[in-house]
């Protein structure tokens, strides 16, 4: 079982360049405007990961009742899931679900 460490900080997407606040609701773990992601996690929020490249999404699946965005790391390759956020932006998850990206 994964161990999960709290931790909602706001970043610069090393992607978009956008500036991005923190979700106070839950850890912020992707771009809500491109829905990139950092490959720094080894477990959820320990930012212990040595990779630190950049996770592409590739993906949607249905995840309960959400969907969960599916990341390949541009460095390493391996696949990656996170849970979409209430703020991300819903067009980049319809072109990422038609297989746009």
């Amino acid at each position: 079982m994964k161990r999960f460490n709290m931790m909602d900080e706001g970043f610069v997407c090393k992607h978009c360049k956008k500036k991005v606040e923190p979700l106070n609701y839950t850890a912020r773990d992707h771009c809500p405007y491109c829905l990139y992601s950092k490959h720094v996690d080894i477990n959820p929020g320990d930012r212990r990961n040595p990779c630190q490249g950049l996770l592409k999404p590739i993906g949607i699946e249905k995840f309960k009742d959400t969907y969960k965005i599916i990341y390949q790391c541009k460095k390493c390759q391996k696949y990656h899931k996170n849970i979409i956020a209430k703020d991300d932006d819903m067009n980049q998850i319809i072109e990422i679900s038609k297989g746009a990206f």
